[in-house]
């Protein structure tokens, strides 16, 4: 039985596969990244002893990894 819905189009053809843009190192690296960072963060923040700036900048450093996961995944989605 046909799908009264579909009309009279022809055969459904497969989407093209997007080109390779050389982006598929972009997000492992901002996922390391953001755990290095979370990871010296919390470091910096347990130990009393060095400046307060080093755990916020490594808290700010987490957070702008965490956007550009983000951000990244907005504009190319899941590809793997």
């Amino acid at each position: 039985m046909t799908d009264p819905y579909r009309g009279f189009a022809g055969p459904e053809t497969p989407r093209p596969e997007p080109a390779g843009d050389g982006t598929g190192f972009v997000r492992p690296v901002l996922w390391l990244l953001l755990v290095v960072f979370a990871v010296a963060n919390m470091v910096t923040s347990s130990i009393g002893g060095l400046s307060v700036f080093v755990g916020i900048g490594c808290g700010v450093a987490t957070l702008a990894c965490a956007v550009a996961l983000v951000v990244h995944h907005r504009r190319h989605g899941r590809r793997s």
